[in-house]
């Protein structure tokens, strides 16, 4: 593989995922806002950029894992941003969780420089983006798909092309709509056994065995046991995401009661401090007007 592949954003998620992409044999060049993700995979064999410009100026494929849809419009179509600097036939990859509105904005602008685009957001936090095992949801025309199917089977494992531009967004919303609800309600469980005197954690290990299983109450429904709340996925990320799910309720007319109220739950843990805690940490704020603990004796 001689030509470059870029990669924009190295958090929680963006940092694991390009690293894969090393390990398969991609050249990446780099660019992140702070510098010590940049400097670590350098270690690794990839090439660092100044700038997103830089990136779309010396890569064929550029992908982009970042926070918000204020980021990722800054690094497409700011000054130094990728549009600025992109090639005709360039193959522009957002896997960000975003407004469908700003990815179909975004794609179109692509579509005047000659350039794919697609929305590709995933799920499967951050244990999904180590272990390559993301779910990956994809807006964007299926030539375009092809093209970026074998980056897509790098990095996770369940690839759908669900629509055009943006669909992926619509997509990745509704997961965050019930991955968020089932986390309140698996929180609200584990402590209502707590303060009625019944071991959380046999509840938990009840419920495993029927229809309430659930990957939450497996996986998240453990780290609230554990007290684990170091971030695969931060409160703060997720509350952006309710958000986005809301205002695309909204557009279309839907009513999301449920995911308005858990949306609320997570502005609430902002507010307390707690955003950067993972969102398993949602068991805190049911915990403080419960007044229970899962952790501590009646």
């Amino acid at each position: 593989m001689s030509s470059f592949f870029g990669f924009i954003g190295l958090g929680i998620m963006g940092k694991p995922m390009a690293r894969n992409l090393l390990k398969a044999g991609y050249s990446l060049i780099v660019h992140n806002r702070s510098r010590g993700a940049v400097d670590e995979l350098s270690k690794e064999g990839a090439e660092s950029a100044a700038s997103p410009k830089e990136v779309a100026e010396r890569s064929d494929v550029v992908i982009t894992m970042l926070p918000d849809s204020p980021d990722v419009e800054l690094v497409y179509a700011g000054d130094e941003g990728i549009f600025s600097g992109v090639k005709t036939g360039s193959l522009l990859i957002d896997m960000s969780s975003i407004s469908p509105v700003v990815a179909r904005k975004l794609a179109a602008e692509a579509g005047r420089r000659g350039c794919d685009m697609l929305d590709a957001p995933v799920s499967g936090g951050e244990a999904g983006a180590i272990g390559a095992s993301l779910s990956i949801m994809i807006g964007g025309k299926d030539s375009a798909v092809e093209r970026a199917l074998p980056i897509f089977q790098t990095l996770g494992k369940n690839i759908v092309r669900v629509g055009e531009a943006g669909a992926g967004q619509v997509t990745k919303a509704a997961n965050q709509m019930v991955v968020g609800a089932t986390l309140a309600i698996v929180a609200e469980a584990l402590v209502l056994a707590a303060k009625a005197g019944v071991d959380p954690a046999k509840v938990r290990q009840a419920l495993l065995g029927g229809f309430a299983q659930s990957k939450i109450l497996e996986a998240h429904g453990q780290k609230m046991l554990d007290r684990n709340f170091k971030p695969g996925f931060r409160i703060r990320l997720h509350e952006k995401d309710m958000k986005i799910a809301m205002a695309t309720g909204s557009e279309y007319g839907v009513p999301l009661m449920v995911t308005g109220v858990v949306g609320q739950m997570m502005t609430a843990m902002n507010a307390m401090g707690n955003g950067d805690l993972d969102h398993s940490g949602l068991v805190k704020f049911v915990e403080e007007l419960a007044k229970k603990e899962l952790d501590k004796e009646p």
